[in-house]
């Protein structure tokens, strides 16, 4: 841990020890904190050159956008928090192989675009002006938090033939009280920091976590959902993956790696091969590939 993060960490501590509501106010930098920025990997450097790059305007900000390829139906790539569209290097490889238009953002203060803070909403509007541009998307892919945007936008109208979320969380609550797990900060803490964020990001929603909730509210029932995610994630536990899978039924296929991690499964085999059957047949592929389990009844073991 960075020297000054641990000095932040070690004050909030202190406070949490006398008045949660002080504690509560001292996280939320560090719990909004995106930079330093993720650097661009070696290993995806040609692809991240090989893009057709662009802009879009978002909530007053550039936001870089990226395109590969030219086929007739699109896929739709998101980040997660404090990443990149070039994480996404091999699925752009594979997709683009078999035919398909790929695109992709950096979000505000990641990757190529600029910025010091981001939240769910310029997620949330960088999805709809790529919706505008280039219509309906045949498949949305979301890695960790990407795959809480994909979710939301999907269920808030967002067109698209399915969604796949990789490492993904099942409700944005999850992301305040992992953040305070790994701080070590009390339950009370954890509270006044959901209230606290909530307040500044989204003022005068009196229930702002429901509209973040796909298990309270899956996806439409006409759209299909893969989840991939590893069994030993420290990011974002795999019991979250379940509780995705679980939440959507037969509609649902569920993918459990083992060693990949949180950002590493993006290019793991197994990913890439049920991304891209997915992609190409939709569960029918998933299946017959034997790579989803199907269901409610998965364990992470």
């Amino acid at each position: 841990m960075h020297p000054v993060i641990s000095t932040q960490v070690a004050v909030i501590r202190a406070a949490d020890r006398v008045s949660p509501e002080l504690a509560g106010r001292l996280a939320m930098p560090l719990f909004r904190q995106v930079l330093p920025k993720l650097p661009l990997r070696r290993e995806d450097r040609a692809v991240h050159e090989g893009a057709e790059r662009g802009t879009l305007r978002v909530r007053g900000r550039d936001v870089v956008t990226y395109s590969w390829g030219r086929g007739p139906d699109t896929v739709l790539l998101v980040h997660g928090w404090r990443g990149r569209a070039s994480q996404f290097g091999p699925i752009v490889r594979e997709l683009r192989a078999e035919g398909f238009r790929v695109v992709s953002f950096d979000a505000p203060a990641n990757g190529e675009s600029a910025g010091r803070h981001t939240d769910i909403r310029d997620y949330l509007a960088a999805i709809d002006a790529l919706q505008a541009r280039h219509g309906r998307f045949h498949l949305i892919v979301g890695h960790s938090f990407g795959s809480l945007a994909a979710l939301t936008a999907v269920r808030e109208g967002t067109a698209t033939g399915g969604v796949t979320a990789i490492a993904g969380m099942a409700d944005a609550r999850y992301l305040v009280d992992g953040f305070a797990a790994k701080v070590a900060l009390s339950a009370a803490t954890a509270d006044v920091l959901a209230r606290e964020f909530t307040r500044r990001v989204l003022p005068g929603v009196s229930d702002p976590y429901r509209r973040f909730d796909a298990i309270a509210a899956p996806l439409p029932a006409a759209v299909p959902l893969l989840v991939v995610h590893d069994r030993a994630d420290r990011e974002v536990a795999a019991a979250e993956g379940l509780r995705l899978h679980a939440a959507h039924g037969e509609r649902s296929r569920l993918v459990l790696t083992s060693g990949a991690g949180h950002s590493r499964i993006l290019g793991a085999d197994v990913t890439l091969d049920a991304v891209t059957a997915f992609a190409t047949g939709g569960l029918p592929a998933v299946d017959r590939a034997g790579l989803g389990q199907v269901g409610v009844g998965a364990s992470v073991a």
